[in-house]
């Protein structure tokens, strides 16, 4: 997983080995600061033989040198060492980030039917963000911490040898220690991170769905709710608190005998006359020096084990398969004329379950220029049918094919530019109305863009708009009533202007009014191109040159409207229930 990571980290080698170059300096120069004590007790304060002057000038020399190096050269080190680790870590999370959206992208729809979309978030924005203290502390600062701690033993041994073994004897007690919380803390952190996710899954599904929240007045039953996932997180998160605290402890106390054993055994040298006061108040003071990082050596611990955590999460979202992909030889479809064939398909959501076929056997040519209604009650298969075309999802069993090429042999990107798609359920991003329009076609002018809204009937409440095209229409197009969000779906397609149309519902959230002027539109549109119509009104069908009832995941009846009328059967059962 480490090596996974790597990978992102790899371009930046360069920069990071600059950075803790430059830390090491940063980190270096406070470690003058004991030998500066050294010298001014035995060589200033308890020197025999010099006047006050001298005393007085030997000071100031010595200062005067240490301020240079504090006032002048650490501050930019100081700088340049934060800066560039904080650059650098920030760029590789972009690097992440992009192309774990790439992957997300390429995700199918079944992905997202399994997975909430909150717990998805929160993998790509927080688990991503934890994983800089991986290369902030794993990559940076624990190396520069080992630095001092090497750079201040040499010093502590060239001061005294004896004193700096006595330094290191809790050495092993620390490093077990380490060891010991490392693996606990690491799984604590995973659960916490998960039950995190959870919280904001939650979220994120009741603020999308305040409005149904508030409809059935259950404000106080969904807060016992969130209490209850609000409540899992808290007891997580206070076990990762518990173990960290219990790590946090032990190691203290390890490092904080330490300087009694020093204190202790320096004191006896120096009544044997065996080492100057100003080299022990040195090694006391190299003591935080050496301790100090050891204590951070935990701290990194601790953010360590939540990086790999989150490591772990997002290269599980990493590792999710791609359900719908290219081939390996897998070419750009040639020029579409829409002839579809649907030969002996079958479908269904889990490919484990034996019994749960939501198509079954489904056999059909739809000729070029040819409209095709889909109808049928609630939950028989039409969507699910007019899904598998674009490859939201693929077959279970079977073909289809365009042109006469399966399209599981050409690109998906290549399949979908040849579709204009309205889906039953219908996103508007919260941007402009006219950046809505433009997701069809990025690089159409406003002229064109203009012209699809008139075809769409959406042009006249689009101009009656405060701001006209830039009207933001806010998060799902909530600003929006639900048919003109329609009409600037319906628009998108009209700018792509495809060869193949497939409209899921695409005129049941219009008035009786805008849906009589807009089916003339569609009826002109859908001419000289194959058009694919699931509709649950049937009267916006009827003028389809084929129409096709499916129950239960199979075709149960196909012909004209007047055919089917003819045949008193599920069709005509439908239309007559419709009062039409």
């Amino acid at each position: 997983m480490i090596r996974r990571y790597m990978q992102f980290v790899k371009p930046y080698y360069g920069i990071i080995g600059l950075t803790i170059l430059i830390g090491v300096l940063k980190f270096g120069i406070p470690l003058l600061i004991p030998l500066l004590v050294a010298y001014a007790i035995d060589s200033i304060i308890l020197a025999d033989g010099l006047a006050y002057d001298e005393r007085i000038s030997m000071l100031i020399q010595i200062l005067l040198v240490f301020a240079v190096v504090f006032v002048v050269v650490r501050p930019p080190v100081e700088f340049f060492r934060q800066y560039l680790a904080q650059r650098t870590s920030n760029k590789i999370l972009y690097d992440i980030r992009k192309k774990l959206y790439g992957h997300l992208q390429m995700l199918s729809a079944k992905f997202y039917s399994n997975n909430k979309v909150g717990e998805v978030i929160s993998r790509v924005i927080n688990d991503v963000e934890q994983t800089k203290d991986f290369i902030m502390t794993g990559l940076m600062n624990v190396w520069l911490d080992l630095v001092t701690i090497i750079i201040a033993l040499i010093i502590m041994f060239n001061l005294n040898v004896e004193l700096a073994f006595a330094s290191i004897l809790i050495f092993p007690f620390y490093i077990f220690g380490v060891w010991f919380f490392f693996g606990r803390l690491r799984a604590k952190t995973r659960n916490r991170s998960q039950a995190l996710a959870e919280v904001q899954g939650f979220l994120h599904e009741r603020v999308q769905g305040i409005n149904v929240v508030k409809s059935f007045a259950i404000e106080t039953h969904e807060e016992e709710r969130f209490d209850k996932t609000n409540n899992n997180f808290l007891t997580k998160a206070l076990d990762h608190s518990r173990w960290t605290a219990y790590s946090f402890m032990v190691v203290n106390t390890i490092t904080d005998i330490g300087p009694l054993i020093v204190i202790g055994y320096g004191t006896l040298l120096v009544l044997n006359e065996n080492l100057t006061v100003g080299v022990l108040a040195a090694f006391v003071a190299y003591l935080e020096r050496l301790y100090g990082p050891l204590r951070r050596l935990v701290s990194s611990s601790t953010s360590l084990t939540q990086s790999i955590a989150s490591m772990d999460r997002v290269f599980g979202l990493f590792d999710v398969p791609y359900d719908v992909k290219d081939k390996e030889n897998a070419e750009p479809i040639k020029e579409v004329k829409g002839h579809i064939e649907i030969d002996n398909v079958s479908f269904k959501y889990d490919e484990n379950d034996n019994d749960n076929d939501i198509l079954k056997n489904i056999n059909l040519d739809i000729p070029v220029g040819q409209t095709v209604a889909f109808v049928g009650m609630s939950g028989g298969g039409k969507s699910s049918l007019v899904s598998l075309i674009p490859r939201f999802y693929d077959v279970t069993a079977g073909s289809i094919k365009i042109d006469g090429q399966d399209i599981r042999d050409v690109t998906v990107r290549s399949l979908r530019d040849n579709l204009g798609i309205v889906m039953q359920d219908n996103i508007l991003f919260s941007d402009s109305i006219k950046e809505n329009i433009l997701l069809a076609k990025p690089d159409s002018t406003d002229e064109e863009v203009l012209l699809a809204a008139q075809r769409a009937n959406a042009h006249e409440f689009i101009m009656n708009l405060e701001d006209g095209y830039e009207t933001t229409v806010g998060e799902r197009g909530v600003k929006l009533s639900g048919g003109q969000k329609q009409r600037i779906a319906i628009a998108r397609v009209f700018l792509k202007n495809p060869p193949i149309l497939i409209l899921d519902e695409a005129t049941s959230a219009l008035d009786l009014e805008s849906e009589s002027i807009i089916q003339d539109t569609l009826d002109q549109l859908s001419s000289d191109r194959t058009t694919l119509v699931v509709a649950h009104r049937l009267s916006t069908v009827t003028h389809a040159d084929k129409i096709v009832v499916i129950e239960n995941g199979q075709i149960s009846e196909m012909g004209t409207h007047n055919d089917l009328m003819a045949k008193n059967g599920a069709y005509r059962n439908l239309y007559d229930i419709q009062g039409l």
